[in-house]
């Protein structure tokens, strides 16, 4: 077992990713199976009203990391460094302690609103890695880097998992693990998931992430957040904590929401499979 360094990382045990719809419920009455939650900060930062307090009384009573969605690290736009600024104050504001975000771009003379492969080169590797170390140092804090669902690239001088690394080993940043990710790029590029899997730099892992996707085909996945976690992801969850420990992990689902019970109880399967290794 390669036992992933987790004294950076400010989570434990299993998550789930906040959406506003639910968050009434969860105050009226907590899940107790729910460690920690996770938001995109870009949603939030503006809330105010009725919903703002809920979710400040919410954020008092329980560990949160911010996932960001628009920063759009390997874009050749200049860095949104005011948005960098605005969610140093959330997370200040909020206690937050950590803030993930994804190895990719997302926009081009304005948003694109999709998250896009960065190519594969050296030369990307240099420029992505500048942009995260101006984040960190902005923030005062090191970031977690998302390894992507991407469908094509543009250019490929390096695997996908050597450029991964390069980059988080020059900017110095940490890992999210993405593992229904992996699973879905291993699908549709015909990797070898596992070996993918064991190649992620466990001391630099704060935590993971583990979701549903859509199978358009049996050689195409698409990764959606909208469905059930399927057999295989949980199987490889379960590598992933077999070789790195019981990570924290985070149950992503973005649409097609069933009840919060529905939701709780794939969080208690993240439980189950963490305490078969503890």
């Amino acid at each position: 077992m390669s036992q992933a360094h987790l004294s950076h990382s400010p989570l434990s045990g299993a998550g789930l990713g906040l959406r506003r719809s639910l968050l009434p419920e969860i105050l009226q009455a907590p899940p107790e199976a729910i460690d920690f939650y996770e938001v995109a900060p870009e949603n939030w930062i503006t809330i105010g009203g009725k919903m703002g307090r809920y979710f400040r009384e919410l954020t008092e009573k329980k560990r949160f990391v911010c996932h960001g969605l628009s920063l759009s690290l390997g874009s050749a736009d200049p860095l949104d460094e005011n948005l960098v600024h605005q969610i140093k104050q959330f997370m200040q504001t909020h206690g937050i302690k950590h803030y993930s975000e994804h190895l990719s771009y997302c926009s081009h003379h304005g948003h694109l609103y999709d998250l896009l492969p960065i190519p594969f080169t050296e030369e990307a590797v240099h420029y992505v890695a500048a942009r995260i170390r101006r984040v960190q140092s902005i923030l005062e804090r090191k970031i977690a880097i998302e390894n992507v669902s991407y469908y094509t690239y543009a250019g490929q001088e390096m695997s996908e998992i050597d450029f991964f690394n390069a980059v988080v080993r020059e900017a110095d940043c940490h890992v999210l693990l993405d593992v229904n990710n992996i699973y879905v790029n291993s699908i549709n590029h015909g990797y070898d998931a596992l070996a993918f899997l064991h190649a992620m730099p466990a001391e630099r892992i704060v935590y993971a992430h583990i979701a549903g996707h859509y199978v358009q085909a049996d050689d195409f996945l698409i990764d959606t957040h909208g469905a059930a976690i399927a057999s295989p992801v949980w199987a490889l969850l379960e590598a992933a904590y077999a070789h790195f420990g019981a990570l924290p992990t985070l149950l992503e689902r973005d649409f097609n929401l069933p009840p919060l019970n529905e939701l709780v109880t794939e969080v208690e399967k993240i439980h189950a499979a963490q305490k078969a290794v503890a």
